[in-house]
């Protein structure tokens, strides 16, 4: 009797966990939605316009703790981020904190100013704030070198940078609460065939840093990737075994 309720134990653990990873998604506007993947974190997906590539859906992540929240990439759009926060901020009652992009491309920090006007603090790797400077485009105004640790209230948020993959700055940002790996576009969803774009990246470089990503967090449960659907730890072999193609 003891073992039948320890199986109908774990089998409620599980299912539990399935359901938040299958919430029903959430929409904000036409082009924006969301999907809860745990208790305190939500992916963000937009489809915006991008030029050269027409358009695309792509993923964020927006972590919350006491009615304050991380935003992590924006949308592709000032407009769409605008959308996005005004949500945030109006129908779940969140005050965005922080911000963090991935990298410096345009689906990942194209709100920067916006966010900027409304008082929200940036912090990126410092070589995305000297790539934004010497393109011209809003640059995040605080800079770091291998790693930053953030909090949210009493929860930490940890950044690091591996080294040059999808583009030469990237980064991931790991929430241990959660074990929630958002990734960006350095790492692919499992549908993906190749590596997409590298025109900014290092195609050789590449295998190294996902080796690194892939030491580092092996206990990741929900793996977040720049574009498609998040999964678990197999995004990361994925993406390795592409890289080494």
């Amino acid at each position: 009797m003891k073992t039948s309720y320890l199986l109908l134990f774990f089998f409620w653990i599980n299912c539990s966990a399935f359901s938040q990873h299958n919430d029903p998604k959430i929409r904000v506007c036409d082009n924006i939605y969301l999907q809860r993947i745990s208790v305190n974190a939500y992916v963000h997906v937009s489809q915006d316009d991008i030029s050269g590539f027409g358009q695309v859906s792509s993923n964020g992540l927006i972590y919350v703790n006491n009615g304050e929240a991380f935003l992590f990439d924006s949308p592709a759009s000032e407009a769409s981020t605008r959308a996005l926060v005004t949500w945030l901020t109006d129908s779940m009652k969140l005050k965005i904190v922080g911000f963090v992009p991935n990298h410096w491309h345009v689906d990942c920090m194209a709100g920067l100013a916006f966010l900027h006007s409304q008082g929200i603090p940036s912090y990126a790797n410092q070589m995305t704030i000297d790539i934004a400077r010497s393109h011209h485009l809003p640059e995040p105004r605080n800079g770091f070198t291998d790693s930053l640790n953030l909090k949210l209230g009493d929860r930490d948020i940890r950044c690091y940078y591996f080294g040059a993959a999808h583009s030469l700055d990237n980064i991931v940002v790991w929430i241990p609460y959660e074990k929630v790996l958002f990734s960006g576009c350095m790492i692919k969803a499992m549908s993906s065939g190749n590596l997409g774009n590298t025109a900014d990246g290092d195609v050789k470089a590449y295998p190294a840093t996902i080796r690194k990503v892939k030491a580092r967090f092996p206990d990741a449960v929900i793996v977040i990737p720049g574009h498609g659907n998040f999964g678990g730890i197999e995004l990361i072999e994925h993406t390795l075994q592409l890289s080494v193609r």
